[in-house]
């Protein structure tokens, strides 16, 4: 992007609203985009995902409820290769590859434990799901069925490919990153940067930066191409839950158990934006070719017919004019 474009970019987020979207009876743990950025999908502890067009509208009955499974949905990725096809990950043991267009589960597949973190490989061929005990189960999308497994030694708290398909990252409870070759998940390299517990990770859209999040409250961005750390991002006092790139790779997403997403330029380092949050927060994800960031936390709503408060299971888009 050329400097005056970021420039204005960046003088426009303060103008920019959020929207509000309600479906779901509980908290949402993981919100994503389709690959062509038409559908948004959400999973939440009320056991139930569902399929949102958030640019059209934010009435809950035009989205689509995907029903099936018995467990919480703490994680969802989209196919890579198909906008239609959605996997989600549950803890009742199993994932689910949903069509998008139908509502309908279309595959179940049976896992050893409860499923807490899902990936989609570059090509669509593989879908990797890990559970509470740390073990990496690698589905073929072409039988559906788990064809290996791997367990960690580690805690491990999220997982996913390299864009060429032939690396696979594991962040870990160490406060390491372990680099895999993929598929004989050969250990690499481990990325030793984070003080406390690496809770997630991404890759920027044009391959060049691999960010990291800790429960240190800090986001490290490291180099693809030598794995060393060129930047810091310390801009929230809480452990970073999630984080997002851009379509464009400029600005890096980061939020926490603070009351804000810090929104930051990637290459300078410094924030651009902060969206003010009512609770801390789960899950944030940058649309695939605009600047629409959904995110969704541990929002609580006050009945006022008594009786205290309960989950309002909320997801929002921040971006739209006007």
């Amino acid at each position: 992007m050329q400097t005056h474009q970021l420039e204005k970019t960046i003088a426009g987020f303060p103008s920019l609203k959020t929207r509000e979207y309600k479906a779901h009876k509980s908290n949402v743990h993981t919100v994503g985009w389709n690959c062509d950025g038409r559908r948004l999908a959400s999973g939440s502890v009320d056991k139930t995902a569902r399929v949102w067009a958030p640019e059209r509208t934010s009435d809950p009955r035009s989205s689509t409820e995907l029903r099936g499974h018995t467990d919480s949905v703490d994680q969802l990725r989209w196919d890579p290769t198909h906008p239609d096809h959605l996997a989600t990950a549950s803890c009742d043991k199993t994932v689910r590859i949903w069509d998008a267009r139908s509502g309908k589960s279309i595959h179940k597949v049976d896992t050893s434990g409860q499923n807490i973190n899902i990936s989609w490989s570059p090509d669509g061929q593989c879908i990797a799901v890990g559970n509470k005990e740390d073990m990496v189960s690698f589905i073929d999308t072409r039988t559906f069925k788990v064809e290996h497994t791997y367990q960690s030694k580690v805690e491990v708290n999220e997982i996913s490919w390299n864009h060429a398909g032939d690396l696979f990252l594991l962040t870990t409870g160490q406060g390491t990153v372990k680099i895999m070759a993929y598929p004989s998940m050969k250990e690499l390299r481990v990325l030793d940067g984070h003080t406390a517990n690496c809770y997630c990770l991404e890759l920027d859209p044009r391959g060049r930066y691999l960010a990291t999040g800790s429960a240190d409250a800090l986001v490290n961005l490291w180099e693809m191409t030598d794995f060393s750390c060129v930047r810091t991002f310390g801009k929230l006092d809480w452990p970073i839950r999630t984080i997002s790139f851009s379509f464009d790779g400029e600005f890096i997403a980061s939020a926490s158990e603070d009351l804000a997403i810090d929104i930051s330029s990637v290459e300078s380092g410094e924030t651009v934006h902060k969206i003010d949050c009512y609770a801390a927060m789960n899950t944030v994800a940058w649309h695939p070719s605009k600047y629409l960031l959904a995110y969704a936390g541990d929002e609580q709503e006050s009945r006022p017919s008594g009786g205290g408060t309960v989950m309002a299971g909320n997801l929002r888009v921040f971006g739209f004019s006007g």
